[in-house]
């Protein structure tokens, strides 16, 4: 399935080189502004452009065709797309028989039984978290007052970024990183116990994003090398204020109205230049092979704003099974 969501659902849908890639947003309060200016503006820093990043140039620009009127949505399901103009799929000319290490062109014939299209990824390519970023623009409305904030801070197990993409750029390899999002202004309460605890519906939307391979909140797996004297946040206010945030913002599954704080791993784009063996599904015969074609040599470079957005579309999510959908806002 390719939804996600118990009131505020989001559905993803499209191809890497298929004619549009979109999404659809249902359980969205009506009210709220939404505009092509806003979702621009954050789907501009998707794009790629910067050195480590894909030379393919898609425009980005979205089309609504439903949900949205005169500004504002109207309660009805939102559907937006935008066209892909910019593939070139003479690229990708034999990943059907000859599975590309690191890529689903395997776990993907196998499930669909080579119906699927392979084309830049097809369903797969990160080229379908354009409509994540969408969501998280309505997401971010919903919870107004809260801010989102993710940066790239490690690249290559560095902390100079240009200097690791220009060296892998060198090797014809690629890299992966560390990205780290913060969350500020959040109310305590969102979050339920076990299985729709707040970190539970984050990370299953992270881990929607192509590439991730890990995640952590507040010390994550540093804690494990603590004592709970040390790990424990003293708690300093009656609001719930913290001396420390080694929780990363949540207790029990529920937001504790600190700073929320967790890091993703970004494993190294698969589409690498260095040659490396595979199967030839036709023959059974080990081959050799370069993957060719448009790719990211640091793919993390463009995860932050994806990762923000998955964050909002789950906490959105939260808010309105904690509140209701009477209001479309967050509230104290």
């Amino acid at each position: 399935m390719n939804s996600f969501g118990t009131i505020f659902r989001v559905a993803i849908f499209g191809e890497s080189h298929g004619p549009a890639v979109g999404v659809t947003i249902d359980g969205c309060p009506a009210g709220i502004e939404a505009g092509i200016d806003d979702m621009v503006k954050e789907l501009s820093r998707r794009r790629s452009g910067r050195p480590g990043t894909t030379p393919r140039a898609e425009q980005d620009i979205p089309e609504f065709l439903s949900g949205i009127y005169r500004g504002f949505t109207t309660g009805a399901p939102i559907t937006v797309i935008t066209r892909n103009l910019d593939t070139r799929s003479v690229d990708y000319p034999e990943q059907v028989k000859v599975p590309r290490p690191g890529h689903a062109d395997f776990t993907a014939n196998v499930k669909y039984g080579g119906y699927s299209d392979h084309r830049g990824g097809g369903h797969f390519s990160g080229r379908l978290t354009w409509g994540l970023v969408v969501a998280g623009v309505i997401a971010r409305k919903i919870l107004a007052g809260v801010s989102f904030r993710a940066e790239l801070v490690l690249a290559g197990g560095s902390t100079e970024i240009d200097k690791a993409v220009a060296e892998a750029q060198k090797d014809n390899d690629t890299i992966g990183g560390i990205v780290e999002c913060r969350i500020d202004g959040l109310p305590a309460g969102l979050g339920e116990p076990f299985f729709m605890s707040a970190e539970s519906l984050i990370s299953s939307i992270v881990f929607s994003i192509p590439a991730i391979k890990g995640i952590e909140f507040g010390n994550g797996f540093s804690a494990a090398a603590l004592r709970g004297s040390v790990n424990n946040d003293p708690v300093i206010s009656v609001d719930g204020e913290t001396l420390t945030n080694n929780a990363g913002g949540i207790n029990g599954g529920i937001s504790n109205g600190n700073p929320m704080v967790f890091r993703v791993a970004v494993k190294p784009a698969s589409s690498t230049g260095v040659e490396q063996q595979t199967i030839d599904l036709t023959t059974g015969s080990i081959t050799s092979m370069s993957v060719g074609g448009r790719h990211d040599t640091l793919i993390a470079l463009r995860v932050p704003v994806i990762l923000e957005s998955a964050a909002a579309i789950a906490l959105a999510d939260l808010h309105l099974i904690n509140r209701g959908i009477g209001h479309g806002k967050v509230t104290s």
